[in-house]
């Protein structure tokens, strides 16, 4: 059983106009291995399957052992070196996101344990 203390975090990617698939390379090739460097446990991405949604929305849970430590964390992947220069080069031609939605997640106690 998962402990009460463990949350997950809902976000959502709302990508600049014609920039989504950007953005999804920059996941695939370095975001993701950057939060797992960082103790951001990505659980799962998705991208909508019907306009408007499809063209310009990214959507990812990740989990965290508690909101505090989310908060340590993201601090952690935010000030690294390599994340800003990642972010720095893939924004040369203008940002790749417009808006980001964040949700703290508890899981019900209906709900399966996530693994």
């Amino acid at each position: 059983m998962q402990s009460s203390k463990v949350v997950h975090e809902l976000r959502i990617y709302h990508a600049a106009p014609g920039k989504l698939a950007e953005l999804l390379a920059r996941f695939r090739d370095h975001t993701d291995k950057l939060f797992a460097r960082h103790g951001l446990k990505s659980v799962a991405y998705w991208t909508p399957v019907d306009e408007p949604q499809k063209s310009n929305t990214l959507i990812y849970i990740l989990q965290h052992p508690s909101r505090e430590e989310a908060v340590a964390n993201w601090k952690s992947f935010q000030d690294d070196p390599e994340w800003k220069t990642v972010k720095e080069k893939s924004e040369l031609n203008g940002k790749l996101t417009e808006s980001i939605d964040s949700t703290f997640l508890a899981l019900t106690d209906f709900s399966a344990p996530l693994h």
